[in-house]
């Protein structure tokens, strides 16, 4: 098997961990678990409490693969946002604003807005085009 024929699954398995790390942040924000010191005083309605509700729904879409397009697209908007709202004032550079992880999220995101969730994913199975098992060698 080629790389070339492991990429559609690759795409899946980005959507996944990418999902995952969104819910992993809307967890922390709004459940307290792991607790995270600067997390700590989030209150739901805050900005960071609303933030962690776009990460735990539209990550959890993301992590299934259900509406992955506009699902991505609304998070890589939340993370532009981020970098700009809480990065970027305190330095240009992403190394000094500790924003490198918001950037690669938006644009990982963006990517996957433009590419799809790939075969292994929710959108795939009501599409019809979930991946089918090779012949049987009985």
């Amino acid at each position: 098997m080629t790389i070339d024929r492991l990429q559609p699954y690759l795409l899946s398995l980005f959507r996944l961990v990418t999902g995952l790390i969104f819910v992993h942040y809307g967890v922390a924000k709004l459940f307290k678990f792991p607790p995270v010191e600067i997390f700590e005083d989030v209150t739901p309605l805050s900005l960071w409490g609303v933030a962690g509700m776009i990460e735990l729904v539209f990550g959890s879409l993301l992590m299934f693969g259900l509406l992955t397009r506009p699902a991505a697209f609304v998070l890589s908007g939340e993370m532009a946002f981020a970098y700009f709202l809480e990065h970027f004032p305190h330095s240009f550079y992403p190394i000094l604003n500790e924003g490198a992880l918001a950037i690669m999220l938006c644009f990982g995101c963006l990517f996957l807005a433009a590419s799809g969730g790939g075969p292994i994913s929710l959108d795939a199975l009501f599409a019809g085009k979930m991946p089918q098992a090779g012949p049987s060698r009985s």
